[in-house]
């Protein structure tokens, strides 16, 4: 008798015998193909067993987050960091439930570590049916608050990068909350892959209480250790702002959506995609105020590039089309942020609302 187990695993071989003898142009066919491949190089003696191990757990834990997170990857999603240590009575956490109530009235979607604390608060705000949990399992302190607890958007984690790569991957906006190393790591972490250009510009956003000075305290050191030597540059500085309201980051998010709307490479080519097409006035301000960020060449208004016809959601947008020159993702932001309050933008704004 074959058993259900049995049955599956045979359907598995077949599905990869298939796949290996499979001739097709299909990108994802060939990207299987290959990481079938590199499984089979890790039969050999000189690789651990606790190698393939992490790499075993890994590659599931990565396949169920995206599981978990598609069929949600056309609402914006907003992630928030803070201390898993905050109590009910502070203001900060009270804040962070405020804020959550506020993203889910707006329409977003939030993500936390899933724990208590500031985590707590924000899915506390949000309510469950908007709220992910991206728990990491620790031998104390972290475990999933039972506002998430057996919901299916609960990602159980093993391993910090790969909880990481989610929140980066999945989220349009990081919000930071006062908090302990992983809160700090988590901000640090984030800033350095826009800054690197290893991730797309999202707003980061630092918030606390009017009456708490942490990320005051935080900024006197970026601002009297990093920046004066040379550690950082000052346009970094627009890749993160500090506030002390749940309103103000709100409309700081939906302002860095208000006529942006995603990026992307073609080529040597950097492709901005635009919520509204700007005015020639707009554009040639941009080619005046930006013109250090090209490479070669001018800002260029077009449809999509052929290279973009199979993005079927955002085939209809206009672009903003330039030879970046990839050496300062602060000024980028700042592009980012001229575009969204260029008068076309506001004005069909205005007329959409």
């Amino acid at each position: 008798m074959v058993t259900s187990s049995s049955a599956q695993d045979e359907d598995l071989l077949e599905k990869v015998e298939q796949l290996l003898s499979e001739h097709t142009e299909d990108p994802k066919v060939a990207l299987l193909r290959d990481m079938m491949k590199t499984i089979l190089r890790l039969h050999d003696p000189e690789v651990d067993v606790l190698d393939i191990k992490i790499l075993n757990r890994a590659l599931k834990e990565l396949r169920y987050g995206f599981t978990v997170f598609h069929p949600y990857q056309h609402v914006r999603k907003v992630s928030i960091y803070g201390s898993a240590r905050t109590p009910q009575e502070d203001p900060n956490f009270q804040l962070a439930y405020r804020f959550g109530r506020l993203l889910s009235e707006r329409g977003f979607m939030v993500i936390t570590g899933a724990g208590p604390g500031i985590m707590w608060a924000g899915h506390e705000g949000a309510g469950r049916d908007n709220s992910f949990g991206v728990n990491i399992m620790l031998p104390f302190e972290q475990a999933p608050n039972s506002l998430i607890a057996e919901d299916k958007k609960l990602v159980n984690l093993k391993y910090f990068f790969t909880r990481k790569l989610l929140f980066v991957k999945e989220s349009h906006a990081t919000v930071l909350f006062p908090g302990g190393f992983g809160t700090l790591d988590e901000g640090f972490e984030v800033l350095t892959l826009i800054q690197t250009g290893k991730t797309d510009p999202v707003p980061v956003v630092c918030l606390e209480t009017p009456d708490c000075d942490y990320w005051e305290r935080w900024m006197e050191f970026v601002r009297g250790q990093l920046l004066p030597r040379g550690l950082i540059s000052e346009t970094d500085l627009s890749l993160f702002k500090v506030f002390h309201h749940e309103a103000e980051v709100v409309e700081e998010i939906e302002q860095f959506y208000r006529n942006y709307h995603s990026i992307r490479y073609v080529g040597n080519k950097l492709v901005i995609r635009l919520q509204h097409s700007l005015e020639p006035t707009e554009l040639h301000q941009l080619n005046d105020e930006f013109n250090d960020m090209l490479l070669e060449g001018e800002f260029c208004q077009t449809s999509p590039l052929p290279e973009e016809y199979k993005d079927a959601h955002v085939r209809e947008l206009p672009r903003l089309v330039f030879h970046y020159n990839r050496k300062d993702a602060g000024r980028l932001r700042q592009l980012i942020d001229r575009i969204n309050v260029c008068q076309s933008a506001m004005r069909s704004s205005f007329l959409s609302s």
